[in-house]
């Protein structure tokens, strides 16, 4: 058995950055994984892999980024929680689709992890993909530890479904490819079932995706969960100083 499905609350582990970012998915209730390998971030989806069969997920290897989004957005848009992992450059491949996706807004939690490589120590460049969630205007979470690296996957399936949108996640090398201790939470049982309603182009805001409202009102919409996401992130249990 994989330790990352290891039932014990409080279990500590040692564990990749990678491996933490799979096991907070797990503890989010996560159904659907796609990406496309790319180091820093193949571990991700490989790991959760491993553990499909007893977590009840659908895991794939896409045939590139963009498709592993939509494939994870089309989880989202049924009620289903998802994660899309690739790496940085990954990104450029997914903008087009990342774009319309900030604009429609989601369902089921749904998170992007990007894992950049400063000093592009398996990469061409040294890409940066926090300009990516400046540029769709969506929540960036960017873990410093491997704790958080956990922590935070988990709330970002949370703040996802609270705002309806997409929240990245941005990991480097030296967090994804490193280790360092871990402890861990609850893995809830799967309850989720897939269910999609269609009821026109015009759908509810509130509720998520809209697909054919104009632009400018979607861009207006977008803001309005900026400004909601600013007021949770100042509560949130990520921004306290202890010691």
């Amino acid at each position: 058995m994989s330790r990352l499905i290891e039932e014990k609350e409080g279990f500590p582990a040692v564990l990749m950055g990678n491996e933490a970012i799979a096991r907070g998915a797990l503890e989010a209730g996560i159904d659907v994984a796609a990406g496309y390998p790319g180091t820093p971030s193949s571990e991700i989806v490989e790991n959760l892999s491993q553990v499909a069969k007893e977590r009840n997920l659908y895991v794939e290897w896409s045939t590139n980024e963009k498709i592993s989004l939509e494939v994870a957005a089309a989880a989202s848009f049924a009620n289903l929680r998802a994660l899309c992992a690739m790496k940085q450059n990954g990104v450029n491949v997914a903008s087009d689709f990342l774009l319309h996706l900030a604009g429609s807004g989601t369902r089921g939690g749904l998170v992007l992890v990007a894992c950049d490589d400063p000093g592009a120590l398996s990469s061409v460049n040294e890409g940066e993909s926090r300009h990516f969630a400046r540029l769709v205007e969506v929540p960036l979470l960017e873990p410093a530890d491997f704790q958080e690296a956990k922590d935070m996957t988990k709330w970002a399936f949370e703040l996802s479904e609270q705002l309806k949108t997409l929240v990245m996640i941005r990991s480097v090398t030296r967090l994804s490819h490193a280790s360092g201790n871990v402890k861990y939470g609850i893995l809830p049982e799967k309850t989720s079932q897939a269910s999609f309603k269609f009821d026109g182009p015009f759908l509810d805001s509130q509720t998520g995706p809209v697909i054919s409202f104009p632009v400018d009102y979607k861009h207006k919409i977008i803001h309005e969960k900026l400004k909601k996401a600013r007021e949770i992130f100042d509560s949130s249990p990520f921004n306290t100083y202890e010691g």
